[in-house]
């Protein structure tokens, strides 16, 4: 497969600074870049997925006004919270 470039980018000293500033050791500038960018579309990629599982979930409940209480669901939630902790402490 042939590789593509992205767009050469202008930005500010401070912004290119700060970025030289965390890169790893042996890391290029490049690699730094293209790193960041798929971390970004991973994240709009979820991103997007969630609302659109949101939206599908307020129509399925409009549709068939079958509503889950938010207590309920959070409720829930703590409890997955504490089963999550409890198995994180348990496997030290």
């Amino acid at each position: 497969m042939k590789t593509a470039t992205i767009p050469s980018l202008r930005v500010d000293p401070k912004l290119r600074q700060s970025a030289e500033s965390v890169r790893y050791e042996g890391e290029s500038l490049s690699g730094f870049v293209e790193q960041a960018i798929r971390a970004t579309i991973e994240y709009r990629q979820a991103q997007r997925e969630f609302i659109a599982r949101g939206l599908a979930a307020r129509d399925e409940a409009q549709r068939t006004g079958v509503y889950i209480e938010a207590a309920a669901v959070v409720s829930r939630l703590e409890a997955m919270l504490d089963r999550a902790k409890s198995g994180a402490k348990s496997s030290r």
